[in-house]
């Protein structure tokens, strides 16, 4: 087995944070369960020298929740420590996590005020993630005051080791583009679909499936009406031989003397009755 190599890193003036990705990941999907209130929990991990490593995370269940502040209750913590003992025995709380829904990366007086009581370690960091913008930043303490950090990384592939022992004055101090080839690049965030692209791809899917529904029936209703549209055109257009073509067989029937079709039964005619011949007049022969 291979042993990790040792870098030397020149001390600065904040401490490297290095989170895992998978971390991250479940810090924002934590607070994107919140879209109006704020949600908290802890960071789980060790700190070592200069340099400190977040390897899992803790919601802090039954906490007070409220639109721009989150408080740590007595249920929140038994919680924390409930699962620390039995999943992180051997790991440190290195500092907590917040969500800002809708107004941006900062600490507010109430953060603060968490972080000056909760956290006072020097190394222990705050977290803020705000889920309606996928904006996120840690802050940590520096010469006393509590700042914005900036050489945060998430994950790594090797050991880092800083200590005081052995850096070498004589030695340039080795930035931040030396640093981010000792670890991995930041994965690109999976930012989850909106609702309303959602709803609004539904809404099109529904309106696209009427569209064709109408569309349809009027290409069917055309067809179906097509032969007596045909029809309609050749009366306007000979009117006289389509009265002759459609009432011929009704004059046909009507005309005296016309032939009865075969197998019409015929008509017995009645006898005639005898023509009464009008008396003859009497002839005077010309006389009066």
């Amino acid at each position: 087995m291979t042993k990790a190599a040792k870098v030397k890193v020149r001390v600065s003036a904040q401490p490297v944070v290095i989170m895992e990705a998978e971390v991250a990941r479940k810090i924002r999907q934590h607070c994107r369960t919140s879209m109006k209130a704020e949600v908290c929990g802890v960071l789980i991990g060790n700190i070592e020298n200069e340099r400190m490593t977040v390897e899992a995370c803790i919601p802090g269940v039954n906490a007070a929740q409220g639109g721009a502040h989150v408080t740590f209750t007595q249920d929140t913590w038994e919680h924390i420590y409930k699962i620390k003992d039995k999943e992180y025995p051997d790991h440190k709380i290195v500092g907590w996590y917040h969500s800002h829904p809708g107004f941006g990366v900062f600490l507010s007086e109430h953060d603060l005020f968490i972080q000056q009581n909760f956290f006072s370690n020097p190394q222990q960091v705050a977290w803020v993630f705000d889920p309606h913008t996928d904006e996120e930043g840690c802050f940590g303490w520096i010469g006393g005051n509590i700042e914005k950090l900036s050489a945060v990384r998430f994950g790594y592939s090797q050991a880092v080791e800083i200590t005081h022992s052995e850096i070498d004055d004589s030695e340039e101090p080795l930035d931040d583009s030396a640093l981010e080839s000792l670890v991995r690049p930041q994965r690109e965030k999976q930012r989850e679909e909106p609702v309303w692209v959602k709803w609004a791809g539904l809404a099109l899917g529904y309106l696209a499936a009427i569209v064709l529904g109408f569309a349809g029936g009027f290409v069917l209703r055309d067809f179906q009406l097509a032969p007596a549209v045909e029809n309609y055109k050749i009366i306007l257009e000979h009117p006289v031989e389509a009265c002759q073509q459609l009432l011929g067989p009704y004059m046909q029937q009507q005309r005296p003397g016309s032939p009865q079709p075969a197998g019409a039964p015929t008509q017995n005619p009645q006898p005639s009755s005898p023509q009464q011949n009008p008396p003859a007049e009497k002839s005077n022969n010309g006389k009066h």
